[in-house]
């Protein structure tokens, strides 16, 4: 709590009595937000690394968002196919789409989600899916392969607790507790272990379905909102950390991003000889600057869109050699 920007009408805290208290859509979402920042921070060391130091010196971290990927098949396993896996929980959150952005470059389509109730405060959604279909036909049958198996973390009850939540906008205390465990357990990876050869098939194509391979839908990265993505990035070159060198800059100019590189962890695949462990790129630590930009008849308003080049560029530092 003392690390993170906390929305002003959080403030007031939560009655701990589970008999008397309903927990709103928006005070859910942003449990489930701060369970997912943690998650990440344990799996990107430079990342903590930051938060300690913000921390250390009286700062807070304003969480912008978080990026997930997902992968467009019409099942993956016991999972609804693409972005569903995930829409199907950030609907009844309170979360509606606000725009799209085509990846052409990458075969992917991403979609922001922002938060009705709490648009400016609230961290959003950056949601993506890999199109299987526009890769070569060895490509689709070891995508489809690697996520056969996915498993849904989501049960009838926790179905019957997401139509509660839609329809009344809270939950009881306890039903609240349950459904965020399953909730934050459908950020992971859902399928197996994966075949080498897969992987490698996946690699050649797509650093981005290579990456789904071994992280599944855990966040690719969360973002950290600060007033100078040019001024932070020099300073964390300076400290040595893996900053990105340049800053990627939306054509409208409003919304500047950069990040460290990528987590390397080891990861477990099958093959002939049994499993084998393998070091490859896990998630990563971004940080965002986004400018008030007029709105006819609203005045000034926080640009919360995003760049299809910039996403195109955050992208690259998961893979196998990121670059600037």
């Amino acid at each position: 709590m003392q690390l993170m920007h906390i929305p002003e009408v959080f403030h007031k805290g939560i009655n701990p009595d589970p008999d008397q208290n309903l927990v709103s859509r928006a005070e859910l979402a942003f449990a489930l937000n701060m369970l997912l920042f943690r998650d990440l921070l344990e799996r990107v060391p430079e990342g903590k690394a930051y938060t300690q130091d913000t921390l250390a010196t009286g700062g807070r971290v304003f969480f912008d968002h978080g990026a997930v990927r997902t992968v467009a098949l019409p099942r993956c396993g016991a999972l609804p196919g693409g972005e569903e896996c995930l829409t199907r929980v950030l609907a009844p959150l309170g979360y509606r789409l606000n725009e799209i952005y085509p990846l052409p470059r990458l075969k992917m389509t991403g979609r922001s989600y922002v938060h009705d109730d709490l648009p400016e405060e609230m961290p959003q959604f950056f949601v993506s899916e890999l199109h299987v279909d526009r890769f070569s036909p060895a490509f689709q049958k070891a995508a489809e392969r690697v996520v056969a198996d996915s498993v849904d973390p989501l049960d009838a009850i926790h179905h019957d607790l997401l139509n509660t939540l839609a329809a009344e906008r809270a939950l009881p205390w306890r039903d609240a507790l349950a459904l965020l465990t399953a909730m934050f357990r459908c950020f992971d990876r859902q399928h197996g272990t994966p075949a080498l050869a897969d992987y490698e098939i996946l690699q050649a194509e797509s650093q981005e379905m290579a990456w789904i391979s071994t992280e599944g839908n855990a966040f690719n990265h969360v973002t950290d909102r600060v007033p100078n993505v040019e001024q932070l990035r020099d300073e964390q070159e300076q400290l040595g950390r893996s900053i990105k060198p340049n800053v990627e800059v939306a054509a409208r100019g409003s919304v500047r991003q950069t990040a460290y590189r990528a987590a390397q962890v080891e990861r477990v695949f099958r093959s002939e000889q049994g499993c084998v462990l393998r070091r490859v790129p896990g998630s990563f630590y971004e940080f965002i600057s986004r400018d008030r930009v007029d709105h006819a008849q609203e005045g000034k308003k926080l640009d919360l869109g995003f760049d299809s080049g910039n996403a195109t560029a955050i992208f690259q530092m998961t893979a196998a050699e990121a670059v600037g």
